[in-house]
């Protein structure tokens, strides 16, 4: 019976997963690193759109494809995906992929202005040239659990593809 409180504790912290914060943005792994995929975090303030102009830039010299990637910390497909571009889990399928990544929660109200808001998470989208999420150009949404990485990696190959 001592599992029934414990079990209450985890769903309550579930539960306050809808609340926004501004200190759950996760860092991109620095230093080295192994993988191939390019985790940028987006800087916690200015414009999304200059940021990205920047990031178009310099992923274009570089002969990267840059998406903008809007997560949070509380979301569990977007932790699965993270982590396993970090690892490298995703260069073979991903080898010049760079993502420009955002918090939910902090960057709600500069995301809106870069239309790159939208009711599900994760969002992988390309940008246009004003710097913007395209809206043809996109996938939302993850599943929980074992199949994460399949689901979203499909489906971003799939609008990576577009062109």
């Amino acid at each position: 019976m001592r599992k029934q409180p414990a079990l209450l504790v985890l769903l309550l912290g579930l539960v306050g997963c809808d609340s926004p914060a501004s200190d759950r943005g996760r860092a991109a792994p620095t230093g080295s690193r192994t993988s191939l995929v390019d985790i940028v975090a987006a800087p916690a303030t200015g414009s999304v759109a200059s940021i990205v102009q920047k990031e178009m830039k310099r992923a274009d010299d570089e002969g990267r494809d840059l998406v903008i990637y809007v997560g949070a910390e509380w979301c569990e497909p977007c932790k699965h995906f993270h982590d396993a571009a970090a690892s490298g889990a995703l260069d073979s399928e991903f080898p010049t992929l760079r993502l420009l990544e955002f918090d939910r929660d902090r960057d709600e109200q500069r995301l809106h202005a870069a239309d790159c808001i939208t009711s599900l998470i994760p969002l992988f989208a390309r940008p246009t040239s004003d710097g913007h999420c395209d809206a043809r150009k996109r996938i939302m949404g993850g599943i929980k659990g074992k199949g994460t990485i399949r689901f979203i990696s499909d489906r971003l190959k799939s609008m990576l593809e577009l062109r």
